[in-house]
């Protein structure tokens, strides 16, 4: 009776995962740290500062406590190569219960204006490939066989080409940034085998800003806020407001509307390296049923040619 219910359970979440008859859409991964994992959802997300690398990578495990439950993966790294010109890459993984995997894996390009004493205007395009794959194998269903049916016999593996924009306006004090990071709509699960059901890839849109307060030399206040929009899917909103102590240790709360509440830390190391944790408290009939949802990170600036040095503030000040 224990592995029905943990295939139930697994069930349950694949079928939020392609969601209904009516081709509604699939939401993309969700972040909790999202200011410090921009570039995935962002190509126009620069740092503007020469001969720095930046290197980042961040995992999340959602829910946990319930079979199934989403894992997801990031890695990026961009750098300028000119005063106006920046490039990287980012790949994530999306996994379901060890049974839907979604990779995306991107290059980005950006171009930097400025627009004033201090502020910078960046466009930015990414390119690249989402590889979606649902594996049956070893799935096993009240029946106890999966070829009985029809909408578990048969494995899929899809490769979409994808593109994506953004718009990324940065001050020393503040940002805001608008984007869609995957612009080319597909059918993940198409009709097959007389079940009717589909996942849909549509386009999401990303809007974020944060601002940073000095209250004195020591102490800033940081809010932020992204706002992810989908057809066929509720608006969600994340709201943060972190505190930085000595510009090395910050700590703050988050919202994410209708859904959970989160606590943020991270620690400076050194000028180079940067790490995080995020917890979110789900608030919605979900949280009877999972203990949290827990996410890291971890971000490098590499000095390419030893030109920089000391605590510089930079846009990943956000």
């Amino acid at each position: 009776m224990k592995h029905l219910n943990i295939y139930y359970k697994i069930a349950a979440l694949l079928s939020l995962t392609f969601l209904s008859l009516q081709s509604f859409a699939q939401q993309d991964p969700q972040f909790t740290q999202y200011m410090n994992n921009m570039s995935v959802i962002n190509p126009a997300y620069a740092t503007a500062q020469e001969a720095i690398l930046n290197l980042g990578g961040l995992y999340r495990t959602q829910w946990v406590g319930i079979e199934g439950a989403p894992n997801t993966g990031t890695f990026f790294a961009h750098t300028p190569i000119n005063d106006k010109i920046e490039i990287g890459i980012s790949f994530t993984n999306d996994n379901i219960g060890d049974i839907v995997s979604e990779n995306n894996i991107y290059a980005d390009f950006a171009y930097v204006l400025r627009v004033g004493f201090q502020a910078k205007l960046s466009l930015g395009i990414k390119a690249g490939v989402t590889l979606f794959d649902v594996n049956f194998d070893g799935f096993n269903l009240q029946s106890g066989n999966t070829s009985t049916d029809l909408a578990f016999n048969e494995n899929v593996n899809k490769t979409f080409p994808n593109l994506g924009i953004g718009a990324y306006y940065f001050t020393d004090n503040y940002y805001i940034g608008l984007s869609a990071p995957n612009m080319l709509t597909s059918k993940h699960i198409e009709t097959e085998n007389g079940v009717k059901s589909t996942g849909v890839q549509d386009i999401h849109y990303f809007l974020t800003g944060g601002y940073v307060f000095d209250i004195n030399r020591d102490l800033k206040f940081k809010p932020a806020f992204m706002a992810k929009s989908v057809r066929g899917a509720p608006l969600a909103l994340d709201i943060t407001a972190n505190m930085l102590f000595n510009e090395r240790f910050e700590a703050g709360l988050g919202y994410r509307l209708d859904d959970a509440i989160s606590g943020l830390v991270s620690f400076r190391v050194s000028p180079e390296l940067k790490i995080g944790y995020a917890y979110d408290f789900t608030t919605t009939n979900l949280g009877d049923f999972n203990s949290g949802s827990h996410e890291i990170f971890i971000l490098f600036d590499i000095d390419l040619f030893g030109l920089k040095g000391g605590y510089d503030r930079s846009p990943r000040f956000f």
